[in-house]
């Protein structure tokens, strides 16, 4: 059967591994959202620490997606857990390290004008450094996405959910019937869910942030 034939004759399957894949995606990268944030916003004032976060992110980050996954099987077994938990930490590393360069950035006068008529810190650092730090923010959140969305496909390797299973399963029948529209389908898939979620991205970028920023 030819590529479309295949989409048509299997679209039941296809519409809920694809579902599987930008779920697990979607969690992995709010998981490492919440941990960036918290980690960059107790660290970036303090010089030592924050090289500390960045580098042991980085050294994660460095590690081959495929020995990750393995080292986590023996902790976590197959499946979801050693996905998700691979997945949230290669997404870490470009959020924490935006927030604490967005942090940086703020301009110390704003943050001295905002003390200076009585905002505590964390009303600072709610209605000033991290409204004006968030398109910095959203960017490293774009990156860890399209990170994870990638990686999120070789998470088949452990037994994983999403699109991977097509990818892998084709690659590993290839020569055989529908190997190849197995291994297009999945890598189509992971394509086009990786646009749609840039796409929100910047919708939601000028949705958030304010025009004076943007400008």
């Amino acid at each position: 059967m030819n590529f479309w034939e295949y989409l048509a004759d299997r679209r039941e399957l296809l519409a809920f591994e694809t579902w599987q894949h930008a779920s697990m995606v979607f969690q992995c990268v709010l998981a490492a959202l919440v941990i960036g944030l918290l980690l960059g916003v107790a660290v970036h004032r303090r010089p030592r620490f924050a090289g500390l976060a960045t580098s042991t992110a980085g050294v994660i980050f460095t590690i081959p997606a495929l020995a990750l996954l393995g080292l986590l099987i023996t902790p976590f077994g197959l499946g979801v857990a050693p996905s998700v938990v691979a997945l949230t930490l290669y997404s870490l590393l470009p959020i924490l390290r935006n927030t604490i360069v967005g942090l940086n950035g703020v301009d110390p006068t704003l943050v001295d004008a905002a003390r200076g008529i009585g905002m505590g810190r964390g009303a600072v650092l709610m209605r000033i450094e991290l409204p004006l730090a968030w398109p910095v923010i959203l960017t490293g959140v774009r990156v860890a996405t399209q990170l994870a969305m990638g990686i999120g496909a070789i998470a088949a390797y452990v037994s994983g959910p999403g699109l991977g299973e097509q990818i892998f399963s084709g690659l590993a029948r290839l020569g055989g019937a529908n190997a190849i529209n197995m291994t297009l389908a999945g890598t189509l898939g992971v394509i086009v869910l990786a646009l749609l979620f840039d796409g929100c991205y910047l919708l939601i970028g000028r949705l958030t942030t304010s025009r004076g920023i943007r400008a």
